[in-house]
């Protein structure tokens, strides 16, 4: 595999103490955590002791943080901004202190209603960019299904009229396998954004009947959906070959999602699966 494209992985599906998430990220030889939740706690929720010793906890074990995992943008467009202001504070004091750049976002729920409530999302998801970029740090955008930014077209929407070097992409191909699109003819448009990539596999999903949100999501069929990489039809050989011979410089973060195919697994098994998938794909495709 390519010196250039380091490991990271969303710890918290591992176990909730972030110790026992490092842990066994080392073991897997994976030097970056994205930082999500630890210790029962949402990390935009994190207060200055729970930050400290999170930093006391990456020391320990050596493990960098290539994001915050916040929860920023997945909540309703009409919600009351307040709430998200504190947290988007917090997330970019985390950020700052625990040494990386990049902070995850997503772009609002909108319950289908997608052209009423465009200029909400896009007023929101700027203001939070603006934000960041007055702290030199940077949101990066990821689809997700029943937000505004779910298919390629509308997450390319926000990421144009944005408009902000403080608005970059996370490509996530499992998202764009669950709302019916094709990762791949996905990349061409979304490419020059992209600093940052979720290794995530997934098979087409049969939407019909599942409640969007505010009904408990993620929905199990979502969830039973996903895939170790290269497993499902998120095009992840021909997404690797494009990240290698378009020079990507970024982090390959592995988000296993597998407690709904792999129930009577632990956290640890299904992660020591996820990692195994990947290196064997990235060995298969000689990179």
């Amino acid at each position: 595999m390519s010196d250039r494209w380091r490991l990271s992985a969303f710890g918290d599906e591992i176990d909730d103490p972030l110790e026992q998430q490092c842990r066994v990220l080392a073991e897997h030889g994976v030097g970056l955590v994205e930082l999500r939740s630890a210790w029962g706690t949402n990390v935009g929720d994190f207060d200055a002791s729970a930050l400290e010793r999170a930093k006391v906890v990456l020391r320990e074990y050596g493990m960098g943080v290539s994001a915050i995992g916040s929860p920023l943008g997945k909540v309703p467009a009409e919600e009351p901004p307040e709430e998200e202001a504190t947290r988007l504070e917090t997330c970019l004091v985390a950020a700052e202190r625990l040494g990386t750049r990049l902070i995850r976002v997503f772009s609002y729920y909108v319950l289908g209603q997608y052209e009423s409530l465009r200029d909400t999302v896009l007023r929101r998801v700027a203001a939070m960019a603006e934000e960041a970029r007055r702290r030199d740090l940077t949101l990066v955008l990821e689809n997700e299904s029943w937000i505004y930014g779910d298919l390629p077209d509308r997450c390319l929407d926000v990421l144009r009229s944005v408009d902000s070097p403080a608005l970059r992409f996370a490509f996530d191909p499992a998202n764009f396998v669950q709302c019916g699109a094709d990762p791949w003819e996905a990349w061409p448009l979304l490419r020059p954004y992209v600093v940052h990539f979720h290794v995530k596999d997934a098979v087409p999903v049969d939407r019909t009947g599942i409640e969007p949100y505010p009904a408990p999501v993620p929905h199990d069929r979502l969830m039973d959906s996903v895939r170790p990489a290269g497993e499902g039809a998120g095009r992840l050989p021909e997404l690797l070959r494009a990240l290698d011979s378009e020079g990507y410089q970024g982090i390959l973060t592995l988000e296993p999602h597998l407690a709904g195919r792999l129930p009577d697994a632990d956290g640890s098994e299904r992660f020591g699966l996820a990692v195994k998938a990947l290196r064997k794909l990235l060995v298969e495709l000689a990179l």
